[in-house]
């Protein structure tokens, strides 16, 4: 039998789609066990300022149609201050809760594991396991995050619009998707989109640079005398220049290779922004959120800790580091500290995984150009 009698749910950080099938699924689960299940309300502030609510069937049966988080997000930078986190340990205490599940990005996951650290807290430890969820899908260890999936058809029927009006019009678009340390969602878009330039953190390009290629992808079609001379160029928001002076830049640049004539190419920006995070999540993200929470709850159930929930890892682990679990193939546990050090060098771009992304993309830009 587990010794685990209750547990408790919180979603932090950037919200995404899929994150109420999550918690959905996490309840149920540990529900039809016999454990108690609490929802913590707007992440680790709620947790401080103990906005706990009972996650019973019927209040979870339909969340998971719902984009963002019914938990609520918001920011806790005081989580960072030990004695801030002993209080958080006395309040799970006090509630009787033996097992948290945190579901979201680098930082909460970060102040997941710094909650259950033995050395800081002794025996108020929580026990604690992760679920990715970053539509940015720059979470170390998974080769997706809750989120992604939702988050990049959105993307993409976005261009598929946005390229039926450049078309018409022969019309050259920016369109600048989210992606600020990680341009993971700009490089699949524009493949997907059929892109004629990609621009990504990750190539760590000179302004300069940036601005030629831009001209080349607009220009090509013309010079080439395609029937259709519109461009379509996704840009991450993390890219070191920004998307109104690239455009400024462009615009000056094709009327120097234009000459005297004037500026007969139209360029236009659409920054998709928040519109992103939004809407109802994929079927894929639901079953996403729904497989890595079965993983996390039954984790919790045998006795883990400090650890996540992880869909097929993309590098080999040492057994130490990950394994695969019994409850589904396609799901690993991996070892939480283990987790941030490699979402630390994604995120600056020098782990292997990050550097196949970017030499991919950088190598595929000839053929984008066709």
């Amino acid at each position: 039998m587990s010794a685990v009698k209750s547990i408790a749910i919180l979603t932090s950080g950037g919200d995404a789609p899929g994150m109420n099938a999550s918690v959905r699924a996490a309840a149920m689960i540990a529900l039809s066990k016999g454990i108690t299940v609490h929802g913590i309300s707007r992440g680790y502030r709620g947790l401080l300022e103990e906005e706990f609510v009972e996650l019973s069937p019927d209040r979870v049966a339909t969340i998971f149609r719902e984009g963002g988080t019914t938990l609520h997000s918001t920011r806790c930078l005081e989580f960072h201050k030990p004695e801030v986190r002993d209080r958080a340990r006395s309040i799970l205490r006090k509630r009787g809760v033996d097992g948290l599940i945190v579901i979201g990005g680098n930082g909460s996951l970060a102040g997941a594991l710094a909650l259950s650290d033995p050395q800081e807290a002794g025996d108020m430890a929580p026990a604690v396991i992760g679920v990715p969820a970053s539509i940015d899908n720059d979470i170390g260890l998974t080769s997706m995050s809750i989120g992604v999936d939702t988050a990049l058809n959105t993307i993409v029927e976005a261009c598929d619009k946005i390229s039926d009006t450049a078309s018409a019009h022969d019309r050259s678009f920016i369109v600048e998707v989210m992606g600020r340390d990680c341009g993971y969602l700009a490089m699949t878009a524009g493949i997907a989109a059929g892109a004629d330039l990609v621009l990504f953190p990750e190539s760590n390009r000179p302004a300069a640079q940036i601005v030629e290629a831009a001209v080349k992808a607009v220009m090509g079609k013309r010079r080439a005398g395609r029937s259709s001379g519109s461009t379509l160029i996704i840009k991450a928001e993390g890219v070191n220049l920004a998307t109104d002076e690239l455009k400024r830049r462009l615009d000056a640049r094709l009327q120097e290779e234009l000459g005297p004539a004037p500026l007969e190419i139209e360029t236009r920006v659409t920054v998709l922004g928040h519109v992103v995070r939004g809407g109802r999540p994929s079927a894929f993200d639901r079953l996403l959120g729904s497989r890595l929470a079965n993983v996390a709850v039954r984790a919790l159930l045998a006795g883990q800790t400090r650890k996540m929930a992880s869909w097929m890892p993309p590098v080999e682990l040492p057994e130490e580091v990950g394994h695969r679990t019994d409850d589904d193939p396609y799901c690993w546990l991996v070892d939480l500290p283990a987790v941030l050090v490699e979402t630390e060098h994604l995120l600056r771009g020098d782990s292997p995984l990050a550097r196949w992304r970017a030499s991919t993309l950088d190598g595929l830009e000839e053929v984008f150009g066709l």
